[in-house]
């Protein structure tokens, strides 16, 4: 049986756009940012469901977890723990103004089937009774 896996290089192409979106001068608010970063993952996850892409879905939905805490925390520096975790982190996701991050484990993965002879043949069969 053939499993199909996100290729690292996809993974690393993923993982640079969500490290460029998130660094710290790039967004006036958190729900601009929450857009941008959710339409890229969601696009991705889209076209990586039909394959074994469980786990690579979880580390992505760590690792942009982090990032988007990290720059919430880097925006508001004199801002307690408990503040920002009330204020942003409703839930645990972040969000804001009715924007939470895409959570991209939570994608449901499809994967082909092994369809072996249903697949027709590009070849006639001979008519029985007749030879070669």
């Amino acid at each position: 049986m053939v499993y199909t896996y996100p290729s690292k290089k996809a993974l690393a192409s993923i993982v640079g756009k969500v490290r460029a979106l998130t660094t710290r001068a790039s967004h006036p608010t958190l729900a601009v940012l929450l857009r941008q970063v959710n339409s890229v993952l969601r696009g991705w996850c889209a076209y990586f469901r039909y394959g074994v892409s469980k786990a690579t879905f979880g580390y992505l939905d760590q690792y942009t977890w982090h990032r988007v805490v990290r720059w919430i925390r880097k925006r508001h520096k004199r801002t307690t723990w408990a503040v920002l975790l009330r204020r942003y982190l409703p839930g645990s996701q972040p969000s804001e103004d009715e924007e939470t991050l895409f959570q991209p484990q939570a994608m449901t993965v499809s994967r082909y089937r092994y369809r072996g002879d249903r697949i027709p043949s590009p070849w006639a069969s001979a008519p029985p009774g007749t030879t070669g």
